[in-house]
């Protein structure tokens, strides 16, 4: 098996020094771009598996990257930067991006995003392989032709709004989606707003999570929005 290829955006040469290390330690090829017009550049002529994207580059904000790339392309994007503010955050993952992760940070968490956002990839290519009809993840199963869902071969009442939901999330499991995406995808130009959100996806995750409090399913992101989980076949 090919091991992933990892485009690495950053020009701070300690940070990337950092990165690339973790990755070759890892058994990640990976290949570098200082600028936001090299790294734009490389994701055209290398095709990586994966990018990670500081967002303060000298010549093009990160955000701007994300979104040239996102007309072209559903390349895995995770950002790794030193803006930490909400709506910092919100403006990336709007505009595309798969993940984010604040510096400093730990390897490890690197690492573990890196996993998740790799995963997806993996599952977006047996979905393909599959039936485009039916969504499965660990006992939880959708059924989009019937608009049925089942939990360890129950069937699962929800709402409308719910049903919608819980398919936005499944379609893009393993990504950050913010509120303001999820409010538009799901109710366009209604005026639902954060708030309605959350009693919407309080009463989802009490139909499908065993505790609140350990979610396996559906994952918070606190100021930000929410991502679903991929989950063995154990749960």
């Amino acid at each position: 098996m090919n091991r992933p290829f990892i485009l690495v955006v950053e020009d701070d040469k300690p940070i990337r020094k950092l990165i690339t290390t973790t990755l070759e330690t890892q058994g990640y090829r990976y290949h570098t771009a200082e600028t936001g017009e090299a790294s734009i550049i490389e994701a055209v002529s290398r095709q990586p598996d994966l990018m990670i994207l500081d967002l303060g580059l000298p010549d093009m904000d990160g955000v701007d990257i994300i979104k040239k790339v996102r007309t072209w392309s559903n390349l895995p994007i995770i950002v790794v930067s030193a803006r930490s503010e909400d709506r910092d955050k919100i403006e990336a993952l709007d505009a595309g991006a798969d993940d984010y992760l604040t510096k400093p940070f730990s390897v490890e968490e690197l690492l573990a995003r890196l996993r998740v956002s790799l995963r997806r990839i993996r599952h977006d290519s047996d979905k393909l392989l599959k039936d485009a009809s039916s969504f499965i993840n660990g006992p939880l199963k959708i059924d989009y032709a019937a608009g049925c869902v089942w939990l360890a071969e129950e069937e699962i009442h929800l709402t409308p709004s719910e049903y919608r939901l819980l398919c936005l999330l499944a379609k893009n499991v393993g990504k950050v989606l913010t509120h303001n995406y999820i409010l538009h995808e799901i109710w366009g130009n209604h005026p639902y707003d954060v708030s309605a959100l959350r009693v919407f996806m309080a009463t989802l995750r009490k139909k499908i999570e065993k505790t609140s409090s350990q979610p396996r399913y559906i994952q918070t992101h606190i100021g930000i929005g929410y991502r679903m989980l991929q989950v063995g076949d154990d749960g």
